[in-house]
């Protein structure tokens, strides 16, 4: 997205089960009929891994996203997957479009 590109907010998500393979849960659709095309994803409690090419993250392969780092997603938000790399990961997930 380019910097003069203005987004607007379409929902929060907070997932907190992450020990197996975990999709993002997108709202459907905003009050205009928008659906997400970026997400801002921050890491809370312990390191996660993620993959967006088809194939599930382990809890030792995929990109790591460390605890209080974020991430600015604006690929296929059907595709992207997290798990953690050790017990009680969270991510805390807005949408925009």
């Amino acid at each position: 997205m380019s910097i003069d590109t203005i987004t607007s907010s379409l929902g929060f998500e907070q997932i907190t089960s992450l020990s197996a393979s975990a999709a993002l849960t997108m709202p459907a659709v905003g009050n205009a009929g928008q659906k997400p095309k970026m997400a801002i994803i921050h890491c809370e409690s312990q390191a996660v891994r993620w993959r967006d090419d088809g194939t599930a993250p382990t809890a030792s392969v995929g990109m790591r996203l460390t605890v209080g780092s974020e991430l600015k997603y604006d690929g296929d938000l059907n595709k992207i997957r997290f798990i953690e790399e050790v017990a009680s990961a969270k991510l805390n997930v807005s949408y925009y479009f």
